[in-house]
């Protein structure tokens, strides 16, 4: 009986064995602010990236792939959810005027829940911006499939990369710098920078992935740079806040332009550091890597964008629905399973859900917006296309945009019922020509799709004009 017992154990863990060596770990890397033109894959000349130029080199680098929208927490909310911008429940930073408009609440399904409920040890490091302690508590990262978090609850605390306390799951720890607080949240600027912020994620992601090397793991590892203490900027007239100058100290350029190429730099070998790490555990053949950026760059610390060229061949930055604003860079990285390669499929953030859910064999909830994209980067099975991608913006009048058919740009703004601004991207990447008069076959089809696009919710309803957006 013993022996049956023994035996009846060992095949049960060994089928288990085998269940988790079908499933691969799970890394999803989110820069923040980073532009599709920061990346020397992507075309970036001044700033070095040799560990994500080798990672893109060895992966796929998608080249025509979206944030969820042009600013974080909405972008965040996209990725998490599996939900376009018109149906997720945050579609924009609301700050202190209303933080639970810019909470998840109860209900609501994230790719974590998904992969919690598959058998996943799940992880947040770094920045949320989708739930925060007091009014906006329904969003905290444990109440939404993470097992563990540690970093910034709030965004504007998050504009600090040099904080005196971060999150242990719900509990302030005090990290040792000084810091004089200006604005909302926590957010301010270090006098005293002992501890940059990343590089304790990074020890963090590091230390998550050893602890959880023999079972099958999701790790969000959502990073703070390059974006801009937007308060250490207004104040100091430098937004660029980083422990030293890295490669670019001797250089004869303004303090911001080294601080904005350092934090790139620092952030790509923060990336290097996980891929090493990965193959010194033995497990970077079951582990899929995914890096991108919450959305299109800044221009908050002061830096020159013409030295460095953020957006690429595109026009516009962060808060712009021209691509410049919400394309980013994509890659995916998993050695033996993903082909090298470059792939122009259109796809966003809403597809980040299904896809890992396939992967993992998690249950895909109903009615979501994203598309699967493991036939892309495995080569295998039919890859589906989105019809429509869509985004809005509600800061300075309400705005919105869909591609179309992976062609066609239409941007409406001013009222519900204004001419679509019409782009053709095969032939005007830059997104500066309004063809809208030679088709307006395609301008009447965008437009039509934008009247439906989104569902009514009270904290982001339309307001039209030039007025500066805020939530109810």
């Amino acid at each position: 009986m013993l022996s049956l017992l023994r035996l009846i154990a060992a095949f049960c863990l060994l089928s288990l064995t085998c269940v988790a060596a079908d499933r691969p770990n799970l890394i999803f890397i989110m820069a923040d602010d980073l532009g599709y033109g920061d990346l020397g894959c992507y075309g970036q000349r001044v700033i070095t990236t040799p560990h994500l130029d080798q990672m893109a080199a060895e992966g796929i680098r998608f080249t025509h792939f979206y944030a969820g929208a042009t600013v974080c927490a909405p972008s965040r909310s996209v990725l998490m959810t599996g939900l376009h911008h018109g149906h997720t429940r945050v579609r924009g930073n609301a700050g202190q005027t209303n933080p639970a408009a810019q909470a998840l609440k109860d209900g609501d399904i994230t790719v974590a829940d998904v992969l919690k409920s598959a058998g996943y040890r799940t992880a947040l490091i770094g920045k949320w911006g989708l739930g925060n302690v007091g009014a906006a508590e329904s969003g905290l990262p444990r109440k939404h499939g993470f097992d563990e978090f540690y970093g910034y609850l709030s965004q504007h605390h998050a504009h600090n990369h040099f904080p005196d306390y971060l999150w242990r799951n719900e509990t302030r720890e005090p990290i040792d710098n000084v810091v004089t607080y200006v604005g909302e949240d926590g957010a301010g600027y270090a006098t005293e920078a002992r501890h940059f912020a990343d590089d304790l994620f990074a020890d963090e992601a590091l230390k998550f992935v050893s602890n959880n090397r023999e079972r099958p793991f999701f790790l969000y590892w959502s990073m703070v740079t390059p974006h801009a203490n937007n308060e250490r900027s207004k104040v100091l007239g430098d937004g660029a806040h980083v422990p030293d100058y890295g490669p670019y100290a001797d250089k004869d350029w303004p303090n911001q332009d080294k601080g904005q190429a350092a934090m790139i730099s620092r952030l790509d070998a923060h990336v290097g550091r996980m891929l090493d790490h990965l193959k010194q555990l033995g497990i970077a053949e079951n582990t899929l890597v995914i890096f991108t950026s919450d959305n299109g760059p800044h221009n908050e610390s002061k830096h020159d964008l013409k030295r460095f060229n953020p957006s690429g061949p595109f026009s516009g930055t962060k808060r712009s629905l021209t691509d410049g604003g919400i394309r980013v860079p994509f890659i995916t990285w998993w050695p033996g399973k993903v082909k090298p390669g470059e792939s122009d499929h259109v796809g966003d953030f809403a597809d980040w859900l299904p896809t890992a859910a396939e992967l993992s064999g998690g249950d895909t909830p109903e009615n979501l917006d994203g598309i699967s994209f493991v036939p892309t980067m495995l080569g295998t099975g039919n890859q589906k296309q989105h019809e429509f991608l869509y985004w809005e913006f509600h800061e300075g009048g309400f705005k919105q945009a869909a591609l179309y058919q992976g062609r066609w740009k239409g941007i409406r703004s001013g009222s519900k019922n204004a001419p679509i601004v019409l782009y053709d991207q095969q032939t005007d990447v830059a997104e500066n020509n309004n063809v809208a008069a030679q088709h307006p076959e395609i301008a009447d089809a965008i437009g039509t799709y934008l009247k439906s696009a989104r569902t009514s919710l009270p904290d982001w309803e339309p307001r039209w004009g030039t007025e500066k957006q805020k939530a109810k």
